[in-house]
């Protein structure tokens, strides 16, 4: 581990990309388990989103249930370690692949949210944005029965109630033009904007190291980072509680907890 803290010591301004293992202590879960295996139902696809109304029932029925452990979720040690960071300018730009916005409500400011928030939902007709939470009180009033489900919670604020008839469920559209309303967050089977991946790469540049918290970089958008840091000759760090994609990218790499290792790493910048 001290290798590690020296090793992070060594530079002085970080490109940080975070995954589910960041708000795991925060109660929400993780995708994957430590083997780097899938652990719950397929999501809803963007594409079958937007063709089939009745994956638009099957998707609202599951993110009604699991928006309300979403809101409950508080930011924990490692994200107000990474706000330290920020501040003492070790980390020079936050990318998240989590689309829960607890890095901004611990207090970090420059934040990459790679795969988008779920705080908020936009019309994909007209392009009106609306907040997340008020959409709550509807759902709920015009889907009592289905309100009153629960089931294993998501990282994306889904939950498991697959298998149910989701057939009388009423789905929300947008108040101004009718159109479909969904999330501002990245649907499995869509890709991230070429802005936002520009924009990150281009603070992976400005950076001196990479360092990977809490994902198992499955997804080829966070595992790209490592691909550029290695192109970008930059040390690669991995704090990941299991196998990692990039394990073989990894300069140095540690499993356990995220938030002590940044913790001691506070600790040893107070102390030089």
């Amino acid at each position: 581990m001290q290798s590690i803290i020296s090793l992070l010591t060594s530079q002085q301004n970080w490109l940080m990309l975070t995954g589910a293992g960041v708000s795991a202590e925060s109660g929400v879960p993780t995708y994957r388990d430590r083997k780097g295996v899938w652990q719950r139902l397929p999501p809803v696809t963007h594409q079958a989103f937007m063709a089939d109304h009745h994956a638009r029932q099957r998707f609202w029925a599951r993110n009604m249930v699991g928006w309300r452990h979403m809101v409950d979720a508080q930011p924990n040690r490692a994200h107000r370690a990474l706000v330290a960071l920020e501040e003492l300018g070790r980390a020079h730009y936050l990318v998240t692949q989590n689309v829960d916005g607890l890095h901004q409500r611990a207090g970090s400011q420059r934040v990459i949210d790679l795969h988008g928030r779920v705080d908020t939902v936009s019309c994909m007709n007209c392009g009106l944005k609306y907040p997340r939470a008020p959409l709550q009180i509807w759902l709920e009033q015009h889907n009592p029965d289905y309100s009153k489900l629960s089931g294993t919670i998501a990282p994306d604020g889904d939950a498991d109630i697959d298998y149910l008839d989701f057939s009388q469920l009423q789905v929300p559209d947008c108040q101004h033009c009718g159109g479909i309303l969904k999330p501002d967050a990245v649907f499995y089977g869509d890709s991230v904007s070429k802005e936002k991946v520009q924009f990150a790469e281009q603070q992976l540049r400005q950076s001196q190291g990479l360092l990977v918290l809490g994902s198992s970089l499955a997804v080829y958008s966070g595992y790209r980072f490592c691909l550029w840091a290695q192109e970008q000759d930059k040390p690669i760090v991995i704090l990941n509680d299991g196998e990692t994609r990039a394990d073989h990218l990894a300069t140095a790499k540690a499993e356990g907890s995220c938030a002590t290792v940044l913790e001691q790493w506070l600790e040893h910048i107070a102390s030089a």
